[in-house]
Protein backbone atom coordinates (compact mmCIF):
# COMPACT_ATOMS: atom_id res chain seq x y z
CA UNK A 1 0.00 0.00 0.00
CA UNK A 2 1.35 3.45 -0.94
CA UNK A 3 2.01 5.80 1.93
CA UNK A 4 0.32 9.22 1.94
CA UNK A 5 2.07 12.34 3.18
CA UNK A 6 0.72 13.80 6.37
CA UNK A 7 -0.89 17.22 5.95
CA UNK A 8 0.62 20.11 7.90
CA UNK A 9 -1.06 20.73 11.21
CA UNK A 10 -3.25 23.80 11.47
CA UNK A 11 -1.15 26.94 11.76
CA UNK A 12 2.01 25.35 10.35
CA UNK A 13 3.73 26.80 7.28
CA UNK A 14 4.35 24.35 4.47
CA UNK A 15 7.64 26.01 3.39
CA UNK A 16 11.16 24.77 2.76
CA UNK A 17 13.28 26.38 5.47
CA UNK A 18 16.50 28.32 5.08
CA UNK A 19 19.62 26.88 6.70
CA UNK A 20 19.95 30.23 8.49
CA UNK A 21 17.07 32.72 8.76
CA UNK A 22 17.56 35.99 6.86
CA UNK A 23 16.82 39.13 8.85
CA UNK A 24 14.84 42.14 7.63
CA UNK A 25 13.47 45.41 8.98
CA UNK A 26 10.04 46.61 7.86
CA UNK A 27 9.20 50.26 8.55
CA UNK A 28 5.90 51.90 7.72
CA UNK A 29 3.66 54.85 8.38
CA UNK A 30 0.07 55.40 7.32
CA UNK A 31 -3.23 56.86 8.47
CA UNK A 32 -4.16 55.27 11.79
CA UNK A 33 -6.96 52.74 11.47
CA UNK A 34 -8.03 49.32 12.65
CA UNK A 35 -6.32 46.17 11.48
CA UNK A 36 -2.82 47.37 10.58
CA UNK A 37 -0.87 45.23 13.06
CA UNK A 38 -3.03 42.20 12.25
CA UNK A 39 -2.50 42.65 8.52
CA UNK A 40 1.29 42.96 8.92
CA UNK A 41 1.52 39.92 11.22
CA UNK A 42 -0.70 37.85 8.93
CA UNK A 43 1.39 38.80 5.91
CA UNK A 44 4.65 37.81 7.59
CA UNK A 45 3.18 34.52 8.82
CA UNK A 46 1.90 33.77 5.34
CA UNK A 47 5.33 34.40 3.83
CA UNK A 48 7.09 32.07 6.26
CA UNK A 49 8.59 34.79 8.45
CA UNK A 50 8.99 35.07 12.21
CA UNK A 51 8.68 38.38 14.08
CA UNK A 52 11.77 38.99 16.22
CA UNK A 53 10.86 42.44 17.55
CA UNK A 54 8.03 44.87 16.89
CA UNK A 55 7.25 48.44 17.95
CA UNK A 56 4.39 50.71 16.97
CA UNK A 57 2.99 54.12 17.78
CA UNK A 58 -0.23 55.88 16.91
CA UNK A 59 0.15 59.68 17.00
CA UNK A 60 -3.07 61.24 18.36
CA UNK A 61 -2.12 64.62 16.89
CA UNK A 62 -1.28 63.67 13.30
CA UNK A 63 -3.60 60.62 13.29
CA UNK A 64 -0.81 58.56 11.74
CA UNK A 65 0.40 55.11 12.69
CA UNK A 66 4.09 54.12 12.74
CA UNK A 67 5.59 50.66 12.93
CA UNK A 68 9.01 48.99 12.89
CA UNK A 69 9.23 45.22 12.64
CA UNK A 70 12.40 43.16 12.79
CA UNK A 71 11.59 39.78 11.29
CA UNK A 72 13.43 36.67 10.15
CA UNK A 73 12.61 34.88 6.92
CA UNK A 74 12.38 31.20 7.73
CA UNK A 75 11.05 30.10 4.35
CA UNK A 76 13.53 29.82 1.49
CA UNK A 77 10.92 31.38 -0.79
CA UNK A 78 10.91 34.63 1.23
CA UNK A 79 13.46 36.50 -0.90
CA UNK A 80 13.82 40.31 -0.68
CA UNK A 81 12.19 40.93 -4.06
CA UNK A 82 9.31 38.55 -3.35
CA UNK A 83 8.63 40.09 0.05
CA UNK A 84 8.58 43.62 -1.38
CA UNK A 85 6.35 42.67 -4.26
CA UNK A 86 3.92 40.79 -2.03
CA UNK A 87 3.78 43.47 0.67
CA UNK A 88 2.85 46.15 -1.86
CA UNK A 89 -0.71 44.81 -1.78
CA UNK A 90 -0.95 45.28 1.98
CA UNK A 91 0.66 48.72 1.73
CA UNK A 92 -1.78 49.91 -0.91
CA UNK A 93 -4.72 48.76 1.18
CA UNK A 94 -3.69 50.99 4.09
CA UNK A 95 -2.02 53.83 2.16
CA UNK A 96 1.39 53.09 3.66
CA UNK A 97 4.75 54.72 3.13
CA UNK A 98 7.00 51.72 3.72
CA UNK A 99 10.37 50.05 3.21
CA UNK A 100 11.74 46.55 3.70
CA UNK A 101 15.47 46.51 4.46
CA UNK A 102 17.68 43.44 4.17
CA UNK A 103 20.06 43.49 7.14
CA UNK A 104 22.77 41.82 5.04
CA UNK A 105 22.91 44.98 2.94
CA UNK A 106 24.88 47.57 4.91
CA UNK A 107 23.71 51.19 4.38
CA UNK A 108 26.20 53.45 2.61
CA UNK A 109 27.20 56.68 4.36
CA UNK A 110 28.95 59.81 3.09
CA UNK A 111 30.35 62.26 5.66
CA UNK A 112 30.72 66.02 5.14
CA UNK A 113 33.14 67.89 7.40
CA UNK A 114 35.05 71.17 7.53
CA UNK A 115 37.91 71.83 9.99
CA UNK A 116 36.42 70.67 13.30
CA UNK A 117 37.14 66.94 13.29
CA UNK A 118 35.93 65.64 16.67
CA UNK A 119 32.69 64.19 15.29
CA UNK A 120 34.49 62.68 12.30
CA UNK A 121 37.08 61.03 14.57
CA UNK A 122 34.31 59.51 16.67
CA UNK A 123 32.26 58.21 13.72
CA UNK A 124 35.28 56.66 12.00
CA UNK A 125 36.38 54.93 15.21
CA UNK A 126 32.91 53.52 15.83
CA UNK A 127 32.81 52.41 12.22
CA UNK A 128 36.19 50.68 12.54
CA UNK A 129 35.18 48.66 15.62
CA UNK A 130 31.88 47.62 14.05
CA UNK A 131 29.59 49.70 16.24
CA UNK A 132 28.08 51.36 13.17
CA UNK A 133 26.73 48.78 10.74
CA UNK A 134 27.39 50.64 7.51
CA UNK A 135 29.88 51.31 4.75
CA UNK A 136 31.41 54.78 4.84
CA UNK A 137 31.90 55.56 1.17
CA UNK A 138 33.78 58.86 1.45
CA UNK A 139 34.64 61.96 3.43
CA UNK A 140 33.83 65.22 1.62
CA UNK A 141 35.27 68.51 2.83
CA UNK A 142 35.75 72.14 1.86
CA UNK A 143 39.17 72.01 3.58
CA UNK A 144 42.10 69.58 3.44
CA UNK A 145 42.55 69.33 7.22
CA UNK A 146 40.93 65.89 7.55
CA UNK A 147 42.40 64.10 4.55
CA UNK A 148 45.05 62.25 6.60
CA UNK A 149 42.40 61.11 9.05
CA UNK A 150 40.28 59.66 6.24
CA UNK A 151 43.38 58.01 4.75
CA UNK A 152 44.12 56.30 8.07
CA UNK A 153 40.82 54.45 7.66
CA UNK A 154 41.31 53.85 3.90
CA UNK A 155 38.30 56.02 3.09
CA UNK A 156 38.29 58.19 -0.06
CA UNK A 157 38.61 61.92 0.60
CA UNK A 158 37.10 64.54 -1.72
CA UNK A 159 38.41 68.09 -1.33
CA UNK A 160 35.81 70.53 -2.67
CA UNK A 161 36.80 74.05 -1.55
CA UNK A 162 33.91 76.49 -1.34
CA UNK A 163 33.86 80.20 -2.10
CA UNK A 164 30.93 82.44 -2.83
CA UNK A 165 31.67 82.06 -6.53
CA UNK A 166 32.07 78.25 -6.47
CA UNK A 167 29.42 77.29 -3.90
CA UNK A 168 26.69 76.26 -6.37
CA UNK A 169 29.09 74.25 -8.55
CA UNK A 170 30.61 72.49 -5.54
CA UNK A 171 27.20 71.52 -4.20
CA UNK A 172 26.46 69.91 -7.57
CA UNK A 173 29.70 67.94 -7.21
CA UNK A 174 28.71 66.91 -3.69
CA UNK A 175 25.35 65.62 -4.92
CA UNK A 176 27.03 63.86 -7.84
CA UNK A 177 29.51 62.16 -5.51
CA UNK A 178 26.75 61.08 -3.16
CA UNK A 179 24.74 59.79 -6.12
CA UNK A 180 27.67 57.88 -7.64
CA UNK A 181 28.35 56.25 -4.29
CA UNK A 182 24.64 55.48 -3.81
CA UNK A 183 24.82 56.84 -0.28
CA UNK A 184 21.78 56.07 1.87
CA UNK A 185 22.79 58.64 4.49
CA UNK A 186 24.73 61.90 4.46
CA UNK A 187 26.18 63.05 7.79
CA UNK A 188 27.12 66.69 8.30
CA UNK A 189 29.78 66.15 10.96
CA UNK A 190 30.38 69.85 11.60
CA UNK A 191 30.25 70.85 7.94
CA UNK A 192 30.37 74.61 8.30
CA UNK A 193 28.53 75.53 5.13
CA UNK A 194 24.86 76.41 4.70
CA UNK A 195 23.47 74.09 2.02
CA UNK A 196 21.16 75.55 -0.59
CA UNK A 197 17.43 74.86 -0.50
CA UNK A 198 17.83 72.75 -3.63
CA UNK A 199 20.48 70.53 -2.04
CA UNK A 200 18.53 70.23 1.22
CA UNK A 201 15.46 69.13 -0.72
CA UNK A 202 17.50 66.59 -2.71
CA UNK A 203 18.74 65.08 0.59
CA UNK A 204 15.39 65.18 2.40
CA UNK A 205 15.05 62.46 5.00
CA UNK A 206 18.60 61.15 4.56
CA UNK A 207 20.91 63.92 5.78
CA UNK A 208 21.70 64.44 9.48
CA UNK A 209 23.25 67.58 10.98
CA UNK A 210 24.64 68.31 14.44
CA UNK A 211 24.72 71.66 16.21
CA UNK A 212 25.13 73.02 19.72
CA UNK A 213 22.13 73.73 21.90
CA UNK A 214 22.58 77.50 22.11
CA UNK A 215 20.54 78.22 18.99
CA UNK A 216 18.69 80.48 18.54
CA UNK A 217 19.93 82.38 21.62
CA UNK A 218 23.64 82.57 20.81
CA UNK A 219 24.40 82.75 17.09
CA UNK A 220 27.54 83.54 15.15
CA UNK A 221 31.17 82.42 15.44
CA UNK A 222 31.52 82.68 19.25
CA UNK A 223 28.50 80.99 20.86
CA UNK A 224 30.49 79.55 23.77
CA UNK A 225 31.94 82.91 24.71
CA UNK A 226 28.42 84.33 24.66
CA UNK A 227 27.19 81.42 26.79
CA UNK A 228 30.03 81.92 29.25
CA UNK A 229 29.20 85.61 29.56
CA UNK A 230 25.58 84.72 30.36
CA UNK A 231 26.48 82.07 32.95
CA UNK A 232 24.96 79.12 31.10
CA UNK A 233 24.67 75.99 33.27
CA UNK A 234 23.83 73.38 30.64
CA UNK A 235 25.57 72.68 27.34
CA UNK A 236 23.86 70.43 24.84
CA UNK A 237 23.64 69.29 21.26
CA UNK A 238 20.90 68.46 18.77
CA UNK A 239 21.05 66.04 15.86
CA UNK A 240 18.34 66.61 13.28
CA UNK A 241 17.40 66.03 9.67
CA UNK A 242 18.56 68.68 7.24
CA UNK A 243 15.84 70.89 5.75
CA UNK A 244 15.82 74.21 3.87
CA UNK A 245 14.95 75.91 7.16
CA UNK A 246 18.37 76.27 8.81
CA UNK A 247 18.88 74.16 11.96
CA UNK A 248 15.16 73.53 12.38
CA UNK A 249 14.73 70.10 10.83
CA UNK A 250 12.99 67.19 12.59
CA UNK A 251 14.95 66.33 15.73
CA UNK A 252 16.40 62.82 16.09
CA UNK A 253 18.51 62.98 19.24
CA UNK A 254 19.49 65.48 21.96
CA UNK A 255 21.51 65.54 25.15
CA UNK A 256 23.01 67.97 27.67
CA UNK A 257 25.91 68.07 30.09
CA UNK A 258 26.12 70.35 33.17
CA UNK A 259 28.74 73.06 33.56
CA UNK A 260 29.45 75.40 36.45
CA UNK A 261 30.63 78.96 37.02
CA UNK A 262 34.19 77.61 37.18
CA UNK A 263 34.23 76.66 33.51
CA UNK A 264 36.24 78.82 31.15
CA UNK A 265 35.04 79.34 27.56
CA UNK A 266 37.65 76.78 26.45
CA UNK A 267 36.36 74.22 28.94
CA UNK A 268 32.82 74.87 27.72
CA UNK A 269 33.95 74.24 24.15
CA UNK A 270 35.54 70.94 25.23
CA UNK A 271 32.32 69.89 26.97
CA UNK A 272 30.38 70.87 23.86
CA UNK A 273 32.62 68.71 21.66
CA UNK A 274 31.98 65.70 23.88
CA UNK A 275 28.20 66.01 23.82
CA UNK A 276 28.13 66.77 20.08
CA UNK A 277 29.98 63.61 19.12
CA UNK A 278 27.88 61.45 21.44
CA UNK A 279 24.59 62.84 20.17
CA UNK A 280 25.60 62.58 16.50
CA UNK A 281 26.83 59.00 16.90
CA UNK A 282 23.57 57.96 18.54
CA UNK A 283 21.51 59.64 15.83
CA UNK A 284 23.50 57.94 13.07
CA UNK A 285 23.17 54.54 14.76
CA UNK A 286 19.42 55.00 15.17
CA UNK A 287 19.11 55.86 11.49
CA UNK A 288 21.23 52.89 10.38
CA UNK A 289 19.08 50.56 12.46
CA UNK A 290 15.96 51.98 10.75
CA UNK A 291 14.56 53.28 14.04
CA UNK A 292 13.79 56.83 12.88
CA UNK A 293 10.57 57.62 11.02
CA UNK A 294 9.56 61.08 9.87
CA UNK A 295 6.33 62.45 11.30
CA UNK A 296 5.85 65.85 9.69
CA UNK A 297 8.13 68.33 11.47
CA UNK A 298 9.15 65.79 14.09
CA UNK A 299 10.24 62.16 14.28
CA UNK A 300 9.17 58.89 15.80
CA UNK A 301 12.22 57.08 17.21
CA UNK A 302 11.85 53.43 18.20
CA UNK A 303 14.56 52.55 20.74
Amino acid sequence: MAKTKAKPAAGENNFASLAEPRDYILTLSCPDTLGIVHAVAAFLHGEGCNIVDSAQFGDPDTKRFFMRVHFAAIAASATPSKLRTAFATVATRFGMAWEIHDLKERPKVAILVSKFDHCLHDLLYRYQIGELNCEITSVISNHRDCYRLAANYDIPFHHLPVTKATKAAQEKKILKTIGNEKADLVVLARYMQILSDKTCTALEGRAINIHHSFLPSFKGATPYSQAHARGVKLIGATAHFVTPVLDEGPIIEQDVTPVTHKYTPAEMIAAGRDVERMVLARAVKLFLERRVLLNGNKTVVFR
